[in-house]
């Protein structure tokens, strides 16, 4: 016997799950109405017809079995409508038996209608269980890790649901330069790192809003300076320590795998993340081909190639293309020739092509084709690495629900503000604007600016505060900027006024003089997190400037540029605007172009 979840919704799970992947959610409605009308489906219909739409085709619609080997359909499928179509497509009187003769034959219809729900029932159990094979084995195609491999202690708090329950939903996609195939070492070329380490050389959090009214993407250059955090191999059980120095960030998949990657976001935004999903070279080649094509823009003609041998070898001509396999490939790959030629110009190369991709799918009708939906079903779950969460296909499709209900005109995408390295090579975080914009995503603020909204109430610390005498509190000048230098002796006067409060353990640090713009307490982990609040409600400092960091032993407090003198703090006016550095590309906007340097243009 089929399990009643096989049959009851096998059929359309499926169909609708495998386009999921592909970013898709609107199609599934053309194939939807597929079934509706008893046309050929796609391989979710073969995969577990629900018994009352087995029902109407066989006996309420009278369709014939049309273009039955479009979609490869199995016999089953087809002896269900052909059927169908012999019992309510009969001349004459149309009485079902399809003899096309008068009524009045009671007994033998009757015959031919406990006969005829024999057959279907059978028919309908058999199409049920091929198809649930057919889900086994797309869920066998899926490739699954681990969520996090970071210390347990370093998780970022789960956010607090809103008024109505629902929770925010956090998602890291990355994009591996894996060569751990045939496949993919040709599309990555680098011969002499054929299985070599993989590296996550596109780093995107989708954030969907709790109430699903707006998404916000957030890319991180793959050339950003942080500190990785302390991972573990799940499979080789190998510990990677927590960087001492800076290190690239597309190192951190190489450290026990892509969540090692998700580990050191939370690491460095505070946001909780649910999900990951990693796709190869080969993927992606696999998906474009799948979707049919993806429409992008350049604004005049770009050959992405310099003489020694640099470049993606993306060559379009001026105007829209529409890019699928290979150069698809190149297009996300693409960093000479576009604008300054650096990482930032490429993440907003990705940005144009992830809009047009989701615009596509979800425009292009030809995709309730059933060869398509099978072939982007088939393409999806062998392009893709999840964690245990989004591990089967239904799973896929429960997020794809989540997904559909964003508006195009409410995806907006950025970058994260950064500024270079000394060296000018690489990128750090740029400090205030980041992490302002990672507090709007924490704090679930639309970037777009259309549904500003009071941020939610924080939590009260699990762990209440010491008495104040006990309180142990570093304090370090953070006065430094770009433009003036630090003010003498200022952690020792704030010091000073702690302990005059009753902070009796307040103490300097005078071994660092970091540069902070706003004044911030930090600490290290949970058991202190209720001192820290202590230590910012004294001083009238916004419970938004207290933040978990591993970069600090104790709790901590930075005085920043924003309090140079006096012993009373007043806290900046606060607003939810995104900074004016994290420049957003609009999920709707159709007349993006990228701009092409003339160096590289034919």
């Amino acid at each position: 016997m089929v399990p009643s979840e096989v049959r009851g919704e096998g059929a359309r799970p499926r169909a609708r799950d495998a386009g999921e992947a592909g970013w898709d959610e609107d199609l599934y409605e053309g194939d939807g109405e597929a079934d509706r009308t008893g046309t050929v489906q796609g391989p979710g219909a073969r995969g577990g017809a629900a018994t009352s739409t087995g029902a109407a085709e066989a006996e309420g619609t009278g369709s014939p079995a049309t273009d039955n080997d479009a979609d490869g359909g199995e016999p089953g499928a087809r002896t269900a409508r052909g059927s169908g179509h012999r019992r309510g497509g009969g001349s004459g009187n149309g009485d079902g038996d399809g003899s096309g003769g008068p009524a009045g034959r009671p007994r033998r219809k009757r015959r031919i209608l406990r006969w005829s729900a024999t057959v279907l029932a059978v028919v309908i159990l058999g199409t049920a269980g091929a198809g649930y094979l057919y889900y086994q084995h797309l869920n066998g195609n899926i490739k699954k890790d681990d969520l996090n491999l970071g210390d347990s202690k370093d998780r970022a708090a789960e956010p607090t649901p809103n008024a109505a329950g629902q929770t925010p939903l956090n998602i890291l996609l990355i994009g591996s330069d894996a060569r751990d195939s045939k496949a993919n070492q040709k599309l990555g070329g680098a011969r002499d790192t054929f299985g070599g380490d993989a590296r996550a050389d596109v780093q995107m959090l989708v954030h969907v809003s709790a109430d699903r009214s707006n998404m916000s993407v957030v890319s991180m250059p793959r050339d950003t300076l942080l500190h990785l955090p302390k991972c573990t191999d799940p499979k080789t059980k190998q510990v990677y320590q927590a960087t001492q120095s800076l290190a690239m960030t597309n190192d951190s998949l190489n450290h026990g795998g892509p969540g090692c990657t998700v580990a050191t976001w939370e690491k460095l935004t505070g946001i909780h993340i649910d999900h990951f999903m990693m796709v190869d070279f080969a993927g992606v080649v696999s998906m474009a081909d799948a979707i049919g094509g993806v429409p992008v823009c350049v604004d005049r003609n770009i050959y992405s190639h310099t003489s020694t041998g640099h470049g993606s070898g993306l060559k379009l001509e001026k105007g829209t293309t529409s890019v699928k396999g290979k150069q698809a490939l190149q297009w996300l790959r693409t960093r000479y020739g576009f604008e300054d030629g650096s990482d930032i110009a490429r993440t907003k190369a990705q940005h144009q092509y992830m809009n047009s991709m989701v615009r596509e799918l979800r425009e292009n009708a030809t995709l309730s084709s059933p060869n398509k939906l099978r072939k982007l079903a088939e393409t999806a779950t062998k392009s893709l690495t999840v964690d245990d969460g989004l591990g089967t296909v239904k799973k896929l499709y429960d997020l794809s629900l989540d997904l559909r209900k964003v508006p195009t005109d409410r995806i907006s995408m950025t970058t994260m503000p950064w500024v270079y390295s000394s060296d000018g090579n690489r990128v750090l975080p740029k400090a205030n604007d980041a992490e302002k914009l990672f507090r709007l995503v924490r704090e679930d603020v639309a970037l777009d600016g259309k549904d500003k909204k009071k941020s939610p109430k924080d939590k009260e610390p699990t762990d209440p505060a010491a008495p104040d005498e006990q309180i142990a509190v570093q304090v370090v000048n953070g006065t430094r900027s770009d433009t003036a230098g630090p003010v003498g002796g200022r952690a020792t006067q704030v010091a000073q006024m702690l302990k005059g409060e009753g902070f009796t353990r307040a103490a300097t640090d005078g071994s660092t003089l970091p540069s902070e713009e706003t004044t911030v307490v930090r600490y290290p982990s949970a058991d202190l997190e209720g001192d820290a609040w202590r230590i910012a409600k004294r001083l009238g400092i916004p419970r938004n400037a207290v933040e978990k960091s591993t970069d600090v032993s104790g709790v901590t407090l930075v005085v920043g540029g924003d309090w140079r003198s006096g012993t009373t703090y007043k806290a900046p006016e606060d607003d939810d605007k995104t900074p004016a550095s994290a420049k957003l590309d609009k999920g709707s906007d159709t007349k993006a172009c990228m701009k092409v340097d003339p160096s590289y243009s034919w």
